[in-house]
């Protein structure tokens, strides 16, 4: 098993945007959205519509769980294909209004989009706060190193050493 930090996990969550949200229908069906995030102090962020399917869902149960894919190349011979290396974890998602996002991470989600009510509602912030350990897959690891999946895998506790800043 890989030697990781929740430091080095929050890293590589800081360094891609994307990640895959998996949550709870009202009627108990399993639902996951894809979504771009940004991170700060110890939470991810991504916005929404109010009335979006997934806002609705977490209205319901904030209880989530998030997969980030952590892509992964070969240098030079870029047509290899390599799996992504992922971070896994369980979560509770928080709503906000998006005039109530932190001000670094409304720059980086909000800036340039219309936030009058439409159609779909107003704009709202989304933050997940890590509940259970990050299970890892790959992270800390060179590509080839991937190879050996009982060394690719780490676990790190995710509620220590949340990160600050917009990553």
């Amino acid at each position: 098993m890989v030697d990781l930090t929740a430091a080095d996990v929050w890293k590589a969550i800081g360094a891609t945007n994307f990640m895959v949200l998996g949550m709870v229908s009202a009627r108990g069906e399993a639902r996951t959205a894809g979504v771009m995030h940004v991170v700060d102090d110890g939470r991810l962020w991504f916005t929404t519509n109010e009335r979006e399917w997934k806002a609705r869902h977490l209205a319901v149960n904030p209880g989530v769980s998030v997969t980030v894919p952590i892509p992964r190349r070969v240098p030079f011979v870029p047509w290899i294909k390599v799996p992504a290396a992922t971070v896994t974890f369980a979560g509770r998602a928080e709503i906000v209004p998006a005039s109530a996002l932190p001000a670094p991470v409304h720059d980086a989600l909000v800036h340039g989009l219309e936030l009058s009510d439409g159609e779909r509602g107003a704009l709202i912030g989304v933050g997940v706060l890590p509940t259970s350990d990050f299970v890892t897959y790959g992270v800390g690891v060179s590509t080839l190193g991937m190879r050996d999946t009982e060394f690719a895998r780490g676990r790190v506790d995710a509620t220590v050493g949340s990160p600050v800043g917009v990553g």
